[in-house]
């Protein structure tokens, strides 16, 4: 049997990560480059994304930088195209990009909705149109979209959010009953509150967050580190056998 070293690596595998100015997809970047992957990094913020790209290079690893609209269809595809003609092929994709507009349902806009989705739901699943032919062809792939528990335990003033996230979470099992017979694993990790920018400009008020926490059995949120090294375990040939799941995580929020 082989170590948990060659298990959970991703040595010199091609990664493409959305996001990857700041929070999650920073950290999920640190993490991937130390566990030997090779970068393609997008995001709207192109200093994020350098400062991204210096973390990684530190490391030792490779790191290219897309700066994109994912709200845009040309934004979309033009990241496919740009993260293939720097690695060749992805082996792994990460769809971890992401946009909130708090408004209740009566208040939100036409023009929040529709970029919530296009950012949250259709950004996915361009990016995959773009590079899962590659993963067919090489008979292997990886695709970990981030979700939220929102999907499933909606809180107030997020209905477009979780609109979304619903739709990625059926999107990942549908990905995985198209592609798993390619060896293609497809998979969602859906986070209660992480403790990044966003999740602190959200709920940092204790008015706010304090009855969000008091939910939560173990009595905190989470750490971005924690759900990068979840996304690294499914990104990983350890979970080989883990296709078309949505995987909370919560600190138990789910089994109250």
């Amino acid at each position: 049997m082989a170590l948990y070293t060659e298990r959970i690596t991703l040595a010199n595998k091609r990664v493409l990560i959305t996001g990857g100015s700041r929070g999650l997809g920073a950290e999920i970047s640190q993490v991937f480059a130390d566990a030997g992957a090779d970068l393609v990094i997008t995001g709207r913020d192109r200093a994020g994304l350098e400062q991204t790209r210096e973390v990684v290079r530190a490391l030792g690893r490779k790191c290219h930088c897309i700066e994109a609209d994912l709200a845009t269809v040309e934004g979309a595809r033009e990241v496919g195209r740009k993260a293939l003609e720097h690695l060749g092929t992805v082996d792994i994709l990460v769809n971890n990009a992401g946009i909130v507009h708090l408004h209740s349902l009566l208040e939100a806009t036409v023009e929040e909705w529709e970029e919530t989705q296009h950012v949250n739901l259709r950004a996915p699943w361009l990016l995959s149109q773009a590079v899962v032919p590659g993963m067919i062809a090489q008979r292997a792939g990886k695709i970990v979209n981030i979700s939220s528990s929102a999907a499933v335990q909606p809180p107030e003033d997020h209905g477009a959010y979780c609109a979304a996230k619903g739709g990625l979470n059926v999107l990942t099992q549908a990905m995985a009953a198209e592609w798993a017979r390619y060896n293609i694993q497809a998979n969602a990790v859906a986070p209660t509150v992480v403790l990044t920018a966003m999740g602190k400009q959200v709920w940092g008020d204790p008015r706010i967050g304090d009855p969000k926490k008091a939910r939560i059995p173990a009595g905190r949120f989470g750490e971005p580190i924690e759900v990068a090294d979840l996304v690294l375990f499914l990104a990983s040939p350890a979970s080989s056998w883990i296709c078309g799941q949505v995987i909370r995580i919560d600190g138990g929020l789910s089994a109250v």
